[in-house]
């Protein structure tokens, strides 16, 4: 990805750019962006919606509040609100949270004694410190909204070999809000998505994707699938799961947990 332009405002157009860890390092710098815009988002799209997102996250997760004393991972946190969100409530769960981005992220979140501990890298390269620091594994994972850029820069059977070794007896993993492709189209296929589209841009047109759309170099359909089957074949259940139908993409993205044992 060609440099970003750090003189820039907050109305950087995130869609068009092509994101990665070390890109995500420049917008962490960027003096301009916000906690949204630093982690890829416009402020729309974030701002008043994290405590219904940190809900559906823990609807899904309910083992951080039903237990106590969990060894807790979160990949890819970035700087906003949501894990500051996280970071409170393992403080008030007595788990122990370790949480892993680059440098620059971690520095924004603060550091809580005996609650956070934080490992820089991109994952899964950066799972093997993970595995050293918590060898017993860990209880709950969570990567929210990152796996489409780890499928720019690495495997995503990579990415769920990694998990499944990392996880505890009962352990669960949710790797949640993921932009398909598959599932974007199909919503801008019905009446209810082109209804959606008319309203949204004050035109009245259809959307231009159609089914039959190229797909290439996006998740869809097919790549969550077979993550869902290598994680099957590895020993653990693993699900596709809708998000809340209040949350902003919910209509277009998909979270996938998995479940050892």
């Amino acid at each position: 990805m060609a440099n970003l332009d750090l003189s820039r405002s907050q109305d950087l157009n995130f869609a068009s750019l092509d994101l990665n860890f070390e890109s995500f390092r420049e917008l962490a710098r960027n003096p301009h962006l916000d906690i949204h815009g630093k982690i890829g988002f416009p402020t729309s799209y974030r701002e008043g919606f994290e405590p219904a997102i940190f809900e559906d996250i823990l609807t899904k997760l309910p083992r951080l509040t039903a237990e106590e004393g969990l060894t807790v991972a979160d990949v890819g946190p970035g700087c906003a609100r949501l894990p500051r969100m996280m970071i409170d409530l393992c403080a008030q769960r007595h788990h122990r949270l370790i949480l892993l981005d680059s440098e620059e992220m971690l520095a924004m979140l603060p550091d809580v004694a005996d609650v956070t501990y934080k490992i820089p890298g991109a994952f899964p390269a950066s799972a093997a410190e993970l595995r050293r620091v918590e060898s017993a594994g860990i209880d709950v994972l969570l990567c929210y909204s990152v796996l489409q850029y780890m499928f720019v820069d690495t495997n995503l059977f990579d990415v769920v070999d990694a998990t499944v070794e990392l996880l505890a007896p009962r352990g669960l993993a949710l790797y949640g809000d993921i932009p398909n492709a598959s599932k974007r189209l199909r919503f801008f296929a019905s009446e209810t998505g082109k209804a959606h589209h008319r309203s949204y841009t004050g035109r009245d047109e259809d959307p231009m994707q159609t089914l039959g759309t190229s797909l290439r170099g996006k998740i869809d359909d097919s790549v969550l699938s077979s993550m869902i089957r290598r994680a099957q074949s590895s020993g653990c259940d693993a699900y596709l799961l809708p998000q809340n139908t209040g949350l902003p993409m919910a209509n277009r993205r998909d979270d996938l947990l998995i479940a050892r044992p």
